[in-house]
């Protein structure tokens, strides 16, 4: 494919609405008692035959099942074409494909949503804090400890906030932006790229951290209540650095 092709986006020239259901598709994950079906739009279509992805027949056969069917590819051409959209023999892919090529978008999301109720009620964040902690169970240990607990735990929120604010588009739904376009259209990327999955399950693994982090603290406070409570390494060490200078004071005022 020439690098021109590459940056366009499919577009529509039928009556198709970006709303309107291809196709739906069995899940590919489900076990055989529950399989579940996912209904594709057009809009989605769209987005697999656009950047960054650029797949081609066999490819779209595959994520929408068709690949085995007789004359597969050519039936899905026809009838792409029928909705406006061109998908021309020969067409090379243009991103790498991964397990997550092969889902559609609701499987995809179906996945990071049960990755986030597992993370959530089995992930042993008690556990693994108190295991750490008693790697630092040195007084003059948790003073740094709990100021890197409290740091670490900023940082996730922070990131945690700007991944839930996260408005790409997905299944029927093209949500309106709130993040700056900046930003925005690199978390587009990186959802375009792992079909919804990518931004929900790094939320579901910053919460669990955020509990192991909580279970830390409460650990350390277990262990040195009221130790350094509200109070940096820094400030400690300057608290120290007094009490030890007022001491030597009084020493010498007693000589």
């Amino acid at each position: 494919m020439k690098p021109s092709e590459r940056s366009e986006k499919a577009m529509l020239t039928g009556n198709a609405q970006p709303s309107d259901v291809f196709c739906s598709v069995p899940g590919r994950l489900s076990l055989l008692s529950s399989t579940s079906k996912y209904k594709v739009t057009v809009a989605e279509v769209q987005r697999r035959l656009s950047p960054p992805e650029c797949l081609n027949a066999s490819l779209l056969g595959g994520v929408l099942r068709r690949a085995k069917s007789k004359n597969g590819g050519r039936l899905l051409r026809e009838k792409l074409e029928k909705i406006g959209l061109n998908l021309p023999a020969g067409r090379r892919k243009a991103a790498n494909v991964t397990l997550l090529t092969s889902l559609v978008e609701g499987e995809a999301i179906h996945l990071a949503r049960d990755f986030g109720y597992v993370c959530e009620t089995e992930f042993p964040a008690k556990q693994v804090a108190e295991y750490l902690s008693r790697q630092h169970c040195e007084p003059q240990d948790s003073y740094r400890r709990k100021e890197l607990l409290h740091a670490t735990k900023q940082i996730t929120k922070e990131l945690m906030d700007l991944l839930n604010q996260d408005r790409s588009p997905l299944c029927n739904t093209r949500p309106q932006h709130i993040l700056d376009p900046s930003i925005q259209r690199h978390l587009t990327h990186f959802s375009l790229i792992s079909h919804g999955f990518g931004s929900p399950a790094i939320v579901a693994a910053l919460t669990a951290i955020q509990k192991f982090l909580s279970e830390s603290l409460n650990h350390l406070e277990k262990m040195y209540p009221g130790n350094g409570s509200g109070v940096t390494s820094s400030q400690q060490s300057n608290l120290d650095t007094n009490k030890s200078k007022d001491s030597s004071l009084m020493n010498d005022m007693k000589k």
